[in-house]
């Protein structure tokens, strides 16, 4: 059983707090076990109102030490006008305290400012865009509509959370199971992290086997802490043989092969654009250490990751 805090700030936007509820509330239905155990919190005491006026029962986030698996601080209205010392203090206790921390709608704006989101990829939603252009800092942010950087979680609220806990089901409990609750909330297609910014994985792969497809939507979502073969197929429902002769016969490259690629591709980005050191690079994607990143690097691209970005420079 996983423990999954939601902290919800006033003027939090309904949709966003439900597109994540609802899901997990489904995982505990269609299971025999409880999978998900769910606190809700909030910095006013007994309630947390949304922004259409509906309340939440809620326990003040400053009675509760914080030992979760999972937080999300969940924030609509104006974010960055919070200046909370003791939530930012709670916050980075959690952090100590070795909690993975989310950020659905403007939540990932309160984790910047706890000083929570530093070498870390992350979305927020596009009304927040703005927010990051006035806080100081290198900000590593995608417009995508979730990102999933190791024990940070992010996505841009409305009706994105029910992508980004698809994913966060589907790795726990496979994709199959993770089907059957989309099926239920009429979720017809599922997205994955990367829309809409970039083309979906069927037009950059074509028609590909639901399996396959599946695998390549968990790799997407787990580029720092890669999943291996034997993972893959099993979250996708198949044997480990099966998955590897269908992405064979679909892509031309083994399961690993093209999860490296994937990888690679991040890391490519990641140098072209940001500032960030090389070794961190290495651990974003994945790698276990530096020159097993510039090794694979050399081999996929021809040149080193240093070269590359003599070359390149930031953007």
């Amino acid at each position: 059983m996983r423990r999954i805090a939601f902290l919800l700030l006033d003027g939090y936007a309904l949709l966003s707090t439900a597109s994540a509820l609802e899901p997990l509330r489904a995982a505990n239905l269609f299971s025999p076990t409880l999978n998900y155990d769910i606190t809700l919190l909030s910095g006013t005491g007994a309630e947390a109102k949304s922004s259409v006026g509906a309340t939440f029962q809620t326990r003040p986030f400053q009675d509760v030490f914080p030992l979760f698996d999972l937080l999300f601080v969940v924030a609509g209205g104006s974010p960055a006008r919070i200046t909370d010392p003791a939530l930012f203090k709670w916050l980075r206790q959690a952090d100590r305290n070795g909690v993975a921390l989310g950020g659905i709608s403007g939540g990932a704006v309160i984790l910047a400012k706890a000083g929570l989101l530093e070498n870390r990829r992350f979305t927020v939603h596009w009304h927040h865009y703005d927010d990051f252009d006035e806080l100081p800092g290198d900000w590593l942010l995608e417009r995508k509509l979730f990102v999933i950087d190791r024990d940070r979680y992010t996505c841009a609220g409305g009706s994105a959370p029910l992508d980004m806990m698809h994913a966060i089901i589907a790795r726990d409990h496979g994709t199959g199971f993770a089907g059957r609750i989309s099926d239920w909330f009429i979720q017809a297609e599922v997205r994955g992290a990367e829309a809409p910014q970039r083309r979906s994985l069927s037009a950059l792969y074509g028609v590909l086997p639901d399996a396959v497809m599946a695998a390549l939507e968990l790799m997407q979502s787990h580029i720092a802490d890669p999943l291996d073969q034997d993972q893959l197929a099993d979250l996708s429902g198949l044997s480990t043989r099966q998955l590897q002769r269908q992405f064979r016969e679909n892509t031309g490259r083994s399961v690993m092969e093209e999860y490296r690629r994937i990888r690679l591709e991040t890391g490519k980005d990641l140098i072209e654009t940001t500032r960030i050191p090389l070794a961190e690079i290495a651990q974003m994607t994945g790698f276990s250490s530096q020159a097993h990143f510039s090794d694979a690097f050399r081999k996929s691209y021809g040149m080193a990751p240093s070269q590359l970005r003599k070359k390149e420079g930031p953007t």
